[in-house]
């Protein structure tokens, strides 16, 4: 699913995502859980204001953000 996602450029100029976007759902990042780089894709697991976990995948070459995973905490 693609989403729009908002990043902060921190002092070496790496976007981190702070804020997701998906249909009139807006989820603030707690926490940036795990980050790995793929030869075309950065991929970024992060911890929402809302409890769930996301992986989020940034597609290099078109700047495209997709939603992999979305996983609720479990009461």
């Amino acid at each position: 699913m693609k989403i729009q996602v908002e990043c902060y450029s921190g002092h070496r100029g790496e976007e981190t995502p702070r804020r997701l976007t998906f249909g009139v759902r807006e989820i603030e990042v707690a926490e940036v859980l795990d980050r790995w780089l793929a030869p075309d894709h950065r991929y970024f697991k992060v911890l929402g204001d809302d409890g769930a976990t996301y992986i989020l995948r940034h597609d290099m070459t078109s700047l495209d953000w997709e939603l992999i995973l979305f996983e609720e905490t479990k009461p």
